[in-house]
């Protein structure tokens, strides 16, 4: 029985956007369970929402502003940054002083266009909205782009091109209804588990529901799959322009709609029909290609659901309009259980999208190539310095900033020196930046090791406002645990620094609530006979207890909603183009900028791992997430894996012949041959060298700015390992002399799994160095019985402080024997399991 100590508010990690409830426990942790009353989830989580209270704990986190002082010399773009750097701590008056200056003198110098934001898809509604109106309205410069750019930005051109507005226009509930649901480019059952779970639960209750999934790699998700399609990387574009032509010969299309609703059909087609070698471009026999064709063709109630592998290509918003189309030319949309689905990947991105937290749009949905929606919201803002063209997309922007052009950026809730394709470039380019402010909730990330400023922002639980997930559905985040140190709301520190930079009226916020309010009325801006999709006139009389009980509501909210709301847009086939019909965008197969060669044969295919997320800055703190994928791996065929040399369980290099990184070779046969997947969590602050993105080009779409990060040829090769080890420290370590370490969250401390190109007596030596502890108990065998190999230990209070075994090569007896010694509870019982085999 809900005895009223839980407190209800949203998931963090993907853009499902699940209720949670959560009670702090006496440790300082967080319980949490599902929110049975929350619409996206009904109860249900994953394994990363349900070890959401394990990662609230204060490992490294920012808890004071910093000036951080560090000497900054332009160097080869390629030479890994070792930077040393001093912190001092100042106070909030300070430092958002100093940072409202810099801005200002490079603003007064250079002009608007000199400085940039760089924000997340992480930040709540009210911290993006924001900095869209600090950038946008104030400075006066488009220079605000999004990690979301990496995510969603070619779903976001794909869906301006055809239905006139940036539309999802699905609800959850349309995958229980629908008869094919077709999952291309996603592997949702990682990706997005409680969609997985509930479109499982719904293929369960309905066995005649067919699951087509579209995919180089069987996944996960394949589970539930009637039919899977291996089509070769890139070949998109080509297989839905074959589904187009098919449906048209086979007298499949829906003309009555076409006619009624549409404009460029013939267009469409015409580019389709032109391609007639899909066999060969998807790699696909001619079987399975009829098969999922006469699937679409014959079913009604068809559901798409696409992500990343369409979004993040050289062609990713063609292939977006390649699957619209093929909806559009039957009239599957807009319809109980039939529609496109573009799934978010991040919590918020939705929202970002909502306020204009991308370079190419304004704000609320309006854009800058409309006199109109500039007029009106200049007028909203009360400034005369509205940007009236858009900024730099994310690729654009550092390549700015690494020209020098864009002399001052604020880098808030991400972390690009990881997430960006070409990571040497970044390092190079905001090594040599004049001016770097980073926010972030985690005091050392490869990004922060860059900056002049860092300031401490609130992190999850701590933090209160919206989100808006993947069905436009927006609910609270609430504040749950105090903030350590003297960490703040990003649109808190946002506002005082807008405020020293001379635009206090218009940031005189007092809470995140009148934020929500002003952007609840800047939506029904010029939109009263709904002219744009995102209206919220529902929400626009909230007062503060209205807020902070705000329930989830699903835009357009015409009315606030106090019963769940499951509404999908298009029902009345009115679009939101000038003359109101959808446009089918006549599309056609362009491969992959860059290609295999002889020199790099294989193609890397990157993506998230089951228990992970992004740089790992939350998950990387949970024991039970961390147990899943302990290290970097590189999933690999057996055939290509015996081709290039390199054996399960070992470590291999993947290199693009400028650099070259690390991770453990997983064989499986869900991989096609010639093809390679690596995750992209882990980075310089949890492994040696596994970041994937060092090796990614900076290849992107031409219309949306979106990198291309799942074509990457690269080469694979056998990493000359001499031995291996295991390391536990109670404290994190800096291992930058160890060849090959990857750092696992564990009870009590870390564990490093070790690799090393030297010999065991070599390695010994410079694992001895961690473990000198004056006055403590050591435990060691010296290593003279192969079997056990060389073990240290000391012990301290009771406690295993730190330990070590090398041996030439560890097998999953020793790891168990190692989780074991950590798991001994006393000092005796630890002595005693140490000494065995």
């Amino acid at each position: 029985m809900d005895d009223g100590s839980w407190t209800k508010s949203t998931c963090p990690y993907c853009g499902v956007g699940c209720g949670i409830e959560a009670r702090p426990t006496a440790k300082g942790l967080l319980e949490i369970r599902g929110d049975k009353s929350h619409p996206s989830n009904y109860g249900k989580l994953c394994s990363k929402g349900i070890a959401l209270g394990e990662t609230v704990i204060q490992d490294g986190r920012a808890r004071y502003p910093l000036f951080r002082s560090q000497t900054k010399v332009a160097t080869n773009r390629n030479e890994i940054a070792n930077q040393t750097h001093v912190d001092t701590i100042s106070d909030w008056e300070t430092i958002t002083e100093h940072v409202a200056t810099q801005f200002t003198r490079t603003i007064d110098q250079y002009g608007p266009d000199s400085v940039a934001f760089y924000v997340s898809g992480q930040l709540l509604t009210e911290d993006y909205y924001v900095a869209n109106k600090l950038m946008k309205g104030f400075i006066g410069s488009g220079n605000i782009d999004s990690n979301s750019r990496l995510c969603m930005a070619s779903s976001v051109v794909g869906h301006k091109r055809a239905f006139g507005s940036d539309t999802v226009p699905i609800c959850y509930d349309d995958l229980e209804q629908a008869e094919l649901v077709i999952i291309t480019g996603s592997n949702l059952a990682w990706c997005h588990p409680v969609l997985f779970q509930r479109l499982r639960l719904a293929k369960q209750q309905n066995p005649a529901m067919n699951i087509v999934v579209i995919d180089p790699r069987e996944t996960a998700t394949c589970e539930i799959a009637d039919l899977h399609l291996a089509l070769n990387s890139g070949s998109d574009v080509a297989l839905f322009n074959g589904l187009l032509a098919y449906l048209y010969t086979h007298q499949s299309l829906n003309y009555d709609y076409i006619d009624a609703y549409t404009d460029g059909f013939d267009a469409a087609l015409k580019m389709a029909n032109t391609e007639k070698n899909t066999q060969e471009i998807t790699g696909l026999d001619l079987e399975k290609l009829e098969r999922f064709y006469t699937l679409f063709a014959k079913t009604e109630k068809v559901v798409t659901v696409y992500s990343q592998g369409v979004n993040q290509s050289s062609q990713g918003s063609d292939k977006v309009n390649a699957i619209l189309n093929c909806h559009l030319a039957t009239g599957k949309i807009g319809k109980p259980g039939a529609g496109p689905f573009s799934v978010t990947g991040q919590p918020n991105a939705m929202g970002g999208r909502e306020v204009g937290g991308l370079a190419n749009t304004l704000a609320s949905h309006m854009e800058f190539y409309n006199p109109q929606h500039q007029s009106l919201i200049q007028d909203y803002w009360q400034t005369s310095q509205l940007a009236t063209k858009p900024g730099l997309k994310a690729i654009e922007l550092f390549d700015a900033i690494e020209s020098g052009k864009i002399k001052a950026v604020w880098i808030i809730a991400t972390n690009p020196v990881v997430s960006l394709p070409d990571s040497q470039k970044i390092q190079a380019a905001l090594r040599q930046c004049p001016f770097v402010v980073v926010s972030d909730c985690i005091q050392d990330t490869e990004t922060t090791q860059f900056a002049d400023v860092i300031l401490p922002s609130q992190g999850w639980s701590e933090k209160s406002g919206t989100v808006t997930n993947s069905e436009r559905r927006i609910s609270r985040q609430r504040r749950l645990l105090p903030s350590p140190g003297l960490a703040k709301p990003d649109w808190w520190v946002m506002s005082q620094v807008a405020k020293k930079m001379g635009f206090a009226s218009a940031f005189n916020y007092l809470h995140e609530g009148q934020i929500f309010s002003e952007y609840a009325t800047m939506t029904t801006l010029g939109n009263d006979a709904g002219q744009r999709d995102l209206n919220l006139i529902g929400l626009t009389s909230l007062d503060d207890k209205g807020y902070s009980r705000l329930s989830p509501q699903q835009w357009p909210v015409t009315e606030r909603q106090s019963e769940i709301v499951n509404q999908r847009l298009f029902s009345d086939n009115q679009f939101f183009t000038p003359n109101k019909r959808a446009q089918f965008i006549a599309v056609r197969h362009q491969a992959p900028k860059s290609s295999p060669s002889v020199d790099l044969p294989l193609i890397l295919n990157s993506g998230r791992a089951r228990d992970h997320w992004h740089t790992m800055s939350r998950t990387g703190l949970s024991t039970s997430l961390a147990s899943h994928s302990p290290e970097p791996y590189v999933t690999v065929h057996p055939d290509t894996a015996q081709r290039f040399g390199v054996k399960h369980g070992h470590i291999a290099s993947i290199n693009n012949n400028q650099t070259a990184i690390q991770a453990r070779v997983h064989c499986s046969t869900a991989m096609t041959p010639n093809q390679l997947f690596m995750p992209i969590h882990w980075n310089n602050s949890t492994a040696s060298n596994g970041k994937p993105c060092s090796l990614i080009e900076p290849n992107s779409d031409v219309n949306s700015g979106q990198p291309e990060f799942k074509h990457t040829p690269v080469s694979l090769s056998a990493w000359p390992q001499r031995c291996e080890a295991l390391l536990f420290s109670q404290h994190a370590l800096n291992l930058s002399n160890i060849d090959y370490w990857a750092q696992q969250k564990v009870a009590d401390g870390y564990l490093y799994r070790i690799a090393s190109q030297q010999n065991p007596m070599q390695l010994i030596v410079a694992l001895t160095d961690y473990m000198h502890i004056e006055g403590e108990k050591t435990l060691s065998v010296d290593g003279s019985d192969a079997s056990l190999g060389f073990r240290q230990a000391h012990l301290t209070s009771q406690s295993l402080h730190c330990a070590f075994v090398v041996k030439t090569t560890l097998s999953e007896l020793d790891i168990d024997w190692f989780m074991t010694l950590l798991s001994e509870a006393n000092s005796e019982a630890l002595e005693e399991h140490f000494m065995k085999a």
